[in-house]
């Protein structure tokens, strides 16, 4: 009797303690990011055939159109994931996420890849253009803005049934309303900005899962609020 009870009591225990939990969240986000470079291949192996000329800046956002539910699949994967080393399946969940957000997170997706390609490629041409060097530092204040917004658009149709007008309405209000997770973003882009820098945007997309780990991580505020003032 007592054998079947500490036996019951150990099973309960097993994969709650810290070293499991570690081992669970490590092995999620190996997994996530195989299934996030899997479902963005495309996109990325057409980015790396791109040459740096500011003419490509469009065809560079259409290669990326692919990322956007990629990136909405590991939300949801990394949010819904457990902590029970016995009960791991962030595959099974990334292709749940994947399924069922991709066409919503192409309408928040889809439209602000075309302005941050009017953006770049006005900024690649900005010689050009024949306006005011100040616009340069407003349109470098709109890309940032338009990255923070995409942010929180993203952590909301991944892990919330909205609208697409809706989606976008809530990821603007949040900008204003939780200031802190958007300085926290920001943090996030300057450290995925360097890795692209010092590397390759392939290096940025090897670290994807951690990235969208710490973009649940920042959006908590964002996310706490959503479902306490307007989920059922």
């Amino acid at each position: 009797m007592n054998t079947r009870t500490g036996g019951a009591a150990a099973g309960s225990r097993f994969g709650e303690g810290p070293l499991s939990r570690a081992a669970a969240l490590i092995y999620t986000l190996m997994v996530v990011e195989a299934m996030f470079l899997l479902a963005a291949a495309p996109g990325l192996a057409a980015l790396t055939l791109l040459g740096g000329d500011a003419s490509n800046v469009p065809l560079a956002a259409l290669c990326a159109l692919p990322l956007g539910p990629a990136l909405s699949a590991a939300l949801y994967a990394l949010r819904r994931r457990s902590r029970d080393l016995a009960d791991l399946r962030p595959a099974a969940a990334f292709w749940r996420g994947y399924r069922a957000n991709a066409a919503g997170t192409l309408k928040i997706w889809a439209p602000w890849l075309a302005g941050v390609a009017v953006v770049g490629t006005t900024l690649a041409n900005f010689g050009a253009a024949g306006v005011p060097g100040w616009w340069a530092g407003l349109l470098v204040l709109v890309a940032l803005g338009g990255l923070l917004w995409a942010g929180n658009a993203l952590v909301i149709t991944s892990l919330f049934a909205f609208r697409a007008v809706d989606v976008a309405r809530l990821a603007s209000y949040f900008l204003l309303r939780h200031p802190k997770a958007a300085l926290a973003n920001t943090s996030l882009l300057v450290v995925a900005a360097g890795v692209t820098m010092i590397g390759t945007e392939l290096l940025t997309a090897l670290l994807a899962s951690a990235f969208a780990a710490a973009l649940l991580r920042n959006s908590r505020p964002v996310i706490a609020e959503v479902e306490e003032r307007f989920t059922a």
